[in-house]
């Protein structure tokens, strides 16, 4: 048996969760929070009646070059031995539920995210998206059942107040990014929320993590589209979209600097193999060519239909070992010592 282990962003990458490319619109009309897409996204979707319509539906050709942005992804994750797992597909059912509502199985850095050894499943602001870790609970049940590991989740949002009631709470893996014992969380009003940041610190603060929130630009969605955590003491940062500027712990990193336009367009969304290997969108070559100053060996990967929904190479994986955590992907890493897991005993 061996230790789901997430120590930091950087720490190389052994196994992660890749996301599908399943999305629907809404079937009514409503006011949504979409501060974060580009104008050039909304005006696509404003061109055409996308209501309660399959987005392969109305965009297919889209639809196919958003999954071979997936495939292309995963070849550089395996050329770097990187094990990928994949959520299973929405059912019919979950299609027909969701369907008022909209659906969408695309973000699997959200759903759940790991720090150290802990497993959670977080909990989404947006109606739509609180089913969304459903698709990947059989991958992360068979990790704690196989694995050393905590495995936990956040309370449900309250809805005493209605559906789009503020009170959560809501805890994103996009607004989670874990620097040893120090895990710092992103608040827009988009995503996590100050009782979702409590809830975190309750439950790390006995284990000796110190949670810090970053209060956010309120058109950036995650943390994770204003800051990267490239290796120890280097980072790419939107220092404009972070409200009370660079976390102290953080302030005498070296600094790749984007604007708050380029945040917009997700240049700080990349994805850390190891302290080593990133990867980024081709769009930003010129972020590239400064990590590449820096020692960094760069892969590209075209994200062009991913960023159209507001997400990189981080929302696309999440992983389990040795750091656990991304959107598209989410990291399952392994611990690399096998240590036991602190305090195992007292849950």
């Amino acid at each position: 048996m061996t230790n789901i282990f997430v120590k930091s962003e950087f720490a190389p990458l052994k196994r992660v969760v890749m996301a599908q490319s399943e999305f629907a619109f809404p079937a009514k009309e409503a006011p949504t929070d979409d501060e974060f897409l580009t104008e050039e996204t909304l005006a696509l979707y404003a061109s055409v009646d996308t209501l309660g319509k399959n987005f392969k539906d109305v965009f297919p050709e889209r639809q196919q070059q958003w999954e071979l942005e997936r495939a292309n992804l995963k070849k550089v994750l395996e050329k770097y031995g990187v094990e990928v797992q994949v959520p299973r597909r929405l059912t019919d059912y979950e299609k027909e539920v969701g369907k008022e509502d909209g659906y969408s199985n695309f973000f699997v850095r959200d759903p759940f995210f790991t720090i150290g050894h802990f497993l959670i499943e977080g909990s989404l602001r947006f109606p739509h998206r609180r089913n969304e870790v459903l698709p990947v609970r059989n991958l992360l049940a068979q990790e704690a059942n196989e694995n050393q590991c905590f495995y936990v989740s956040i309370p449900k949002p309250d809805m005493a107040d209605g559906l789009d009631s503020e009170a959560g709470p809501f805890l994103e893996g996009g607004d989670v990014l874990v620097l040893d014992k120090t895990i710092f969380v992103g608040n827009s009003g988009l995503a996590s929320n100050k009782n979702g940041v409590q809830w975190l610190r309750n439950l790390a603060s006995n284990f000796d993590y110190t949670v810090v929130e970053v209060p956010l630009h309120p058109t950036i969605l995650h943390l994770d589209c204003a800051l990267s955590l490239v290796r120890e003491g280097l980072m790419i940062v939107c220092e404009e979209a972070l409200i009370d500027g660079i976390p102290k712990q953080l302030k005498d990193w070296d600094k790749i600097h984007v604007s708050l336009e380029d945040a917009a367009k997700l240049a700080t969304n990349g994805l850390p193999i190891n302290e080593e290997v990133y990867i980024t969108d081709k769009e930003f070559t010129w972020i590239g060519e400064q990590l590449a100053k820096r020692g960094i060996t760069v892969e590209y990967v075209d994200f062009t239909i991913s960023r159209s929904f507001g997400v990189l190479l981080d929302v696309v994986h999440n992983p389990y070992y040795a750091r656990i955590s991304r959107n598209y992907l989410s990291p399952l890493k392994k611990s690399m010592n096998n240590e036991q897991p602190e305090m195992a005993h007292y849950l």
